[in-house]
């Protein structure tokens, strides 16, 4: 009997700190849109440069400074496009939710339906583009449905965690790795893509890819960094960070500053020192949080200067409905990008430098723009967002 007793008072501590909404309404977050929309340019302009995933050999319409070029787009983009766009995928979390709470209804098993559906979104992507984020975000997603329960507390103390690169300290100081690199098989997908027909390119896709692709996120700091920046986003969506209420700019100001500095210092140190006396190299700890830090600067910058600056404001306004659509946008630059660069398609990854695949981006996303702010007139959401919305509640 003092058993059972125990249990229920512990059982009724957890009940008692689990998060529960405090059934404030929740806006349309338009600088989240903008920000969204953001992060889908800056990706779709870096796959362009990395010709989808495609190394071969030196396009004939090559720059002898293509490399330097390569270099700093990549200090300014890469994995900071992907830190705002899983940020904001852990705030629109929070906002389902939280309105489905304030009705007093459980999201879960919705919720957990709607990461399947985005896993074959994600399936189908991947078949045609090998870089496809979303099946990672479909399976990583699932473990935001127990981290909704838990209180603040609880909660930052896990995303810190996460943050802190726990699998890359584990093996800087033990040697162990979660899996390993296979060469060969990143050769098989490059082939694929320059050599392969276009049926060929999806077989390997689909049956090489996604295991590589979890390999690359193991060995990055990419999947335990997507998690927590899965639950800083809950976390941002729960104090309410992008509105402009209470002291929410005081806090994005002191955020920026200490974003800022860190940026600028770990973008001018070598971050692997220690490698050239032998010793482990810091960089797979250091880097992904350097990237984790410059996406809250850029994040933090946009959303004092959205609500400081009406110019700002007007300006980015016209991407918010790009942001909207970020799923078909990132489908269908898989498939715009795919064509361009593949043998099985115009084959320009043996043709264009770095210089020229960055304008090549800078078109998708122009052209795609002009497709869907046509479709904007007359619908209020994307087609794919119309899918995948209708076939979440389609039960």
């Amino acid at each position: 009997m003092g058993i059972m007793t125990n249990f229920a008072d512990k059982l009724e501590l957890i009940i008692k700190t689990m998060y529960k909404t405090q059934g404030l309404k929740n806006s349309r977050i338009e600088v989240a849109d903008a920000l969204r929309g953001l992060a889908v340019i800056g990706i779709v302009i870096y796959h362009a440069v990395e010709h989808m995933n495609t190394s071969g050999p030196t396009p004939t319409l090559s720059f002898s400074w293509d490399n330097d070029f390569f270099h700093y787009l990549g200090v300014i983009v890469a994995g900071k496009a992907y830190g705002i766009f899983a940020i904001l995928f852990g705030l629109s979390f929070f906002i389902q939710r939280d309105n489905q709470e304030q009705k007093g209804k459980d999201f879960s098993l919705r919720f957990l339906w709607r990461m399947f559906l985005l896993l074959i979104f994600g399936t189908i992507n991947v078949a045609i583009f090998d870089g496809d984020i979303l099946q990672a975000y479909a399976i990583i997603g699932v473990l935001l449905i127990p981290a909704g329960y838990l209180s603040n507390k609880w909660l930052w103390a896990i995303t810190i965690f996460l943050l802190l690169q726990p699998l890359e300290i584990i093996t800087y100081f033990t040697g162990w790795q979660v899996c390993g690199w296979d060469a060969a098989q990143w050769g098989v997908i490059g082939d694929a893509h320059i050599n392969g027909s276009f049926w060929e390119n999806c077989w390997v896709d689909l049956t090489v890819a996604p295991i590589n692709n979890w390999v690359f996120y193991l060995l990055t700091g990419r999947a335990t960094q997507t998690l927590g920046l899965f639950y800083l986003g809950l976390l941002f969506g729960r104090y309410r960070l992008f509105y402009n209420e209470g002291n929410n700019l005081k806090i994005w100001r002191i955020v920026f500053i200490v974003t800022l500095i860190t940026t600028l210092v770990g973008n001018n140190i070598d971050l692997g020192f220690g490698a050239q006396r032998g010793e482990p190299s810091l960089s797979p700890i250091l880097t992904p949080m350097m990237k984790a830090g410059q996406t809250l600067c850029y994040i933090s910058g946009a959303v004092l200067m959205w609500y400081a600056f009406d110019w700002f404001k007007k300006a980015f306004k016209h991407i918010c409905f790009f942001g909207r659509m970020s799923l078909t946008n990132y489908l269908m630059s898989s498939v715009l990008g795919s064509f361009i660069f593949y043998g099985w398609g115009l084959g320009m990854c043996l043709v264009l430098g770095t210089f020229w695949s960055f304008w090549v981006g800078v078109g998708i996303v122009v052209f795609q723009i002009i497709v869907l702010y046509q479709w904007d007139k007359h619908h209020q959401r994307g087609p794919l967002e119309t899918l995948w919305r209708n076939l979440t509640w389609c039960w």
